[in-house]
């Protein structure tokens, strides 16, 4: 498969404090990527690279080939990023999943914020119209993730996605993240702690300490 991100001697560092130190990282494009390791060994860090929402003190960060900047772009449209404790707007789930459809201006806003929801197995009959206080902490994750997939993003970016979850909406991202690389073709990074977790979504599962990579794991996924 084609390099859709390619790291080339990357160093970041905060106030003099090395924290991700890599020489070479290729992620294929229609990947399913894992992170893991200790807290603070790099993992956030490296997709906020990948998200070009933060510069490396050293290095280059390419996305198909291409070097990018912070600056707003078409790669930020292409790549989003779900954060461990994602905020809401203060509004209803339908409009918290179609914000971002509806600043592109997009059409087939409505079928495509019901597909989302039934990716992410909230039924839009049940949730479109309720508002964001009214969902449980696991509900509200899903939500969040909803609206990353109604975009139908080349690059997905996930950090602690399941945390907060029981088993069954954590086996309901799962099948979301699987059926966003099969429908559209994302590629995902996906950071977590939770090893089978990521054994039973990911093609390969990198192992990071005090940031650097030190083991991989490649998987053969039916």
């Amino acid at each position: 498969m084609n390099a859709l991100f390619s790291l080339q001697n990357i160093r970041q560092a905060y106030n003099g404090r090395t924290v991700l130190n890599l020489e070479h990282l290729e992620i294929s494009q229609g990947s399913i990527l894992g992170l893991s390791g200790p807290n603070g060994c790099g993992k956030s860090t490296l997709l906020r690279l990948l998200a070009f929402l933060e510069s490396p003190a050293e290095g280059t960060v390419l996305f198909k080939g291409y070097q990018y900047g912070l600056s707003p772009n078409e790669v930020h449209r292409r790549v989003t990023l779900l954060v461990q404790e994602p905020y809401l707007l203060k509004r209803s789930v339908f409009a918290n999943v179609g914000y971002g459809l509806k600043v592109r201006g997009e059409k087939d806003i409505e079928q495509r914020v019901h597909e989302a929801l039934d990716m992410v197995g909230l039924d839009p009959d049940m949730f479109a119209k309720r508002s964001w206080y009214e969902l449980s902490g696991g509900e509200a994750q899903r939500v969040a993730l909803a609206s990353r997939l109604v975009l139908r993003p080349t690059a997905l970016l996930m950090d602690e996605p399941t945390a907060s979850l029981d088993e069954s909406s954590a086996g309901l991202v799962r099948k979301a993240a699987e059926t966003a690389r099969q429908q559209y073709g994302t590629t995902l990074v996906i950071v977590s702690h939770d090893l089978n977790w990521l054994r039973n979504v990911c093609d390969s599962i990198l192992f990071m300490e005090r940031g650097r990579i030190v083991e991989q794991q490649d998987f053969l996924q039916e």
